[in-house]
């Protein structure tokens, strides 16, 4: 998919409507007039000349056609030296299945150190010998999104350790609207760690000076930050993906459904893995409406997918046309019709949502919901304008 140039963008389309974008799997993309901060070289290079070098990253950090790592190695020592490497969930091929462990290594030019195994967070020798860590990954600006939480505990290291750290910004597909609930003090965990909705409007850069700013790594702590931004983006532009940013999703649609149908994350229902359409189809063998039906089957990115072999009946989204928006109803929906079992919450509902499963159980409607957490979230939305790159 090509995209047109942000003033056009600007002339046919605003963050109020809905955007149509293509539903087929994510392909890398030609030359776009969009660049992530990994193309502006010219604004980090000078911070790297003759530093060894720790870069954060996985699969989605590319430049132009190539990837992050191996343009800085291609460079060689004598200008950049990379002998660490730290990758997030998903590991660094962002081919794992979600919470599976993934193993370091040692590589012929650069030790692999995995932040989503038998640590989530470095060690503060991990860090030994490195001049500073730059952070390059795709995220899709949902709060569980784990991508964010892998980059706060580096921040924080970096602090303990006074390394700098440098934030090579990328567009967030999701970054046209703020909304969601929020986490109660004590609900805070890998999947949720900073008190922002659950779809928080932010970059990854901008989310990183929040997390500075407002003192969110503890202790005082303050990160030498530096944030590359994106040229030719706002929040308002859409962004299409030129790579799958984890093995789920695999496509725009799959992305702007991500924040709504991750819910079902927390229940006994299947969100599609195991499918050639996950998180764009939901389902559960004793759904009463049969009229639509998958079986998850182990692929890759989905080893033991969640009702595997089994016909599980629900609702398609796949043929919808892309809207952002979060949207509870659908959650509220399938419970309800599904005749309200006890058992169909889990208790990770309570790290994505906070206390949703609560309101839901109680009989509360979709608005008054909405209206719980309205407060909470004009009050992020002031606070999220001091660290806004992309007006």
């Amino acid at each position: 998919m090509r995209f047109l140039s942000p003033l056009l963008f600007l002339s046919i389309i605003s963050c109020a409507q809905p955007n149509k974008q293509s539903k087929e799997p994510i392909k890398q993309q030609e030359l776009q007039t969009i660049e992530p901060g990994a193309w502006q070289m010219d604004q980090y290079l000078p911070l790297l000349k003759g530093k060894r070098v720790g870069l954060v990253v996985n699969h989605s950090s590319t430049v132009r056609n190539g990837h992050l790592l191996d343009t800085l190695l291609a460079m060689g020592v004598e200008l950049v030296n990379v002998p660490k490497v730290f990758a997030p969930e998903h590991g660094f091929s962002g081919k794992a299945d979600a919470g599976e462990d993934v193993a370091s290594e040692k590589r012929a030019r650069y030790e692999l150190i995995s932040l989503f195994g038998e640590k989530r967070k470095p060690d503060p020798q991990d860090l030994d010998g490195l001049d500073v860590i730059v952070f390059d990954m795709q995220d899709v600006g949902v709060r569980f999104y784990t991508y964010i939480s892998t980059m706060h505990y580096v921040m924080q290291v970096c602090a303990q350790r006074n390394v700098p750290f440098i934030v090579l910004d990328r567009p967030n597909p999701n970054g046209s609207y703020v909304d969601g609930p929020f986490l109660k003090p004590g609900q805070e965990s890998f999947v949720g760690l900073h008190p922002v909705p659950i779809v928080h409007g932010l970059t990854i850069g901008e989310l990183a000076q929040m997390i500075n700013g407002e003192g969110w790594l503890g202790d005082d702590l303050k990160c030498d930050l530096t944030v590359v931004p994106v040229k030719n983006w706002a929040h308002d532009i859409p962004y299409s993906l030129p790579v799958r940013p984890s093995p789920n999703l695999p496509n725009d649609l799959s992305i702007a459904l991500y924040p709504s149908i991750c819910l079902f994350e927390g229940t006994i229902v299947s969100v599609g893995r195991g499918t050639s359409a996950p998180f764009q189809q939901i389902g559960h063998p004793d759904y009463p409406d049969t009229s639509y039906v998958f079986v998850p089957e182990p692929t890759e990115g989905a080893k033991n997918p969640l009702h595997q072999g089994k016909k599980c009946y629900g609702v398609d989204f796949s043929k919808e046309e892309i809207q952002y928006q979060f949207t509870i109803e659908p959650l509220i929906d399938f419970y309800n019709k599904m005749g309200k079992p006890k058992n169909f919450f889990t208790s990770y509902i309570k790290n994505l949502a906070g206390d949703l499963d609560d309101q839901i159980k109680s009989g509360m409607t979709a608005e008054e919901i909405r209206a719980s957490w309205q407060t909470e979230l004009e009050a992020f939305k002031k606070l999220r304008t001091k660290y806004l790159i992309y007006n």
